[in-house]
């Protein structure tokens, strides 16, 4: 098995807390659909800045023994986690087997990128 380092895990740790800044930046307006739509895209740009600042780090540490592939992959399941959780916890939307299907078929897909690597 091979030894998981700071420049294996950091990059995932990294990625989990972007993507929670980014489905707050983009989904968490929905919540309030009275405020006035230039306050959501003010409010959205400035909660982007810290995931930013999370992401690219992410993915110079990551490079370093992920492929981009890998790495975008990565960024996709993370995503697709974080959001789950989100649109059940704060948005109250029920996911369905549907959901759940699209999820492990998407997940399938990430194996098979992480095949053949040494």
């Amino acid at each position: 098995m091979p030894t998981l380092s700071t420049a294996h895990l950091l990059p995932i740790a990294m990625l989990i807390g972007s993507n929670v800044f980014m489905t707050f930046a983009w989904y968490g307006h929905l919540s309030y659909e009275s405020t006035a739509i230039w306050l959501a895209i003010l409010a959205s740009w400035m909660i982007a800045l810290p995931e930013y600042m999370l992401a690219v780090p992410a993915n110079r540490i990551g490079n370093a023994v992920y492929s981009a592939a890998e790495l975008k992959t990565m960024q996709e399941v993370i995503t697709l986690t974080v959001f789950a959780g989100f649109s059940v916890l704060w948005l109250k939307e029920p996911l369905g087997w549907n959901h759940a299907v699209g999820f492990a078929l998407i997940a399938a897909g990430a194996f098979f990128i992480f095949q053949g690597k040494a």
